[in-house]
């Protein structure tokens, strides 16, 4: 059986490990992974908007990575519509990077939930398999969070380096052409960051069950028995 110490250690990294489990799936559901603010560039350029008029030519943007939402404002009033990135806008996203995302992200829940297991199974007992134990906890924990950054990294290139804002922005767009004035990471991205972090933490914690620390012992007087102890 595993010391106190021991168990309390692997029965933290359990429930970090299912906290990091919760916080993908609430992430990948909810669409709120980018904001932005776009300007109807078609709109501004035909009626030769200057500062204080293109506030009129401004509207909102936010996704995630299966729907999302934006208010188009091109001179009359703001329209609000609501979209679907799967099945028709993602033929004009990068398609292979946008289920890679995914792909990432579903591979990093299957493993917190062994990495879940794993924690359980060492603070119950000592496995008598090498694999079992921290180091195969160590595995898991590692490829949890190398997988979530994967995806967090690759979103932030389908953004920066595919222009994936513009893009939505402009899906069946044959009028009106919008451009990209502010972008922000949101919630759901950092959600992603802070599993990402709940798993080096794991790793942290069962690199410190394998320290051996010093056992205090404590000094034992010496009894001294004489020839006149014993004769009574």
């Amino acid at each position: 059986m595993p010391g106190c110490f021991k168990k309390t250690l692997f029965a933290l990294a359990s429930l970090i490990s299912f906290v990091s489990f919760m916080l993908i799936v609430v992430a990948m559901g909810i669409p709120k992974w980018m904001t932005g603010k776009i300007l109807c560039k078609t709109g501004a350029d035909l009626v030769n908007a200057t500062d204080p008029e293109l506030v009129k030519f401004i509207g909102e943007i936010y996704y995630g990575l299966f729907r999302g939402g934006k208010i188009r404002q091109c001179g009359l009033g703001g329209r609000r519509s609501k979209f679907t990135i799967f099945p028709h806008m993602v033929k004009k996203l990068n398609t292979g990077l946008h289920v890679m995302i995914i792909m990432f992200l579903c591979v990093a829940i299957f493993f917190s939930l062994v990495s879940f297991g794993f924690c359980i199974l060492n603070a119950i007992k000592v496995p008598y398999r090498a694999i079992n134990g921290p180091a195969g906890a160590c595995l898991w924990n590692f490829l949890a969070g190398g997988f979530v950054v994967l995806a967090a990294t690759s979103f932030m290139a389908a953004v920066k380096l595919h222009h994936l804002t513009e893009r939505i922005a402009n899906f069946r767009e044959n009028v009106f052409r919008f451009v990209i004035l502010e972008e922000h990471f949101e919630d759901c991205f950092w959600i992603c960051v802070a599993s990402a972090t709940a798993h080096a933490v794991n790793l942290l914690l069962i690199a410190i069950s394998g320290i051996h620390f010093p056992e205090i012992k404590t000094k034992t007087e010496e009894v001294n028995v004489t020839a006149e102890d014993i004769m009574y």
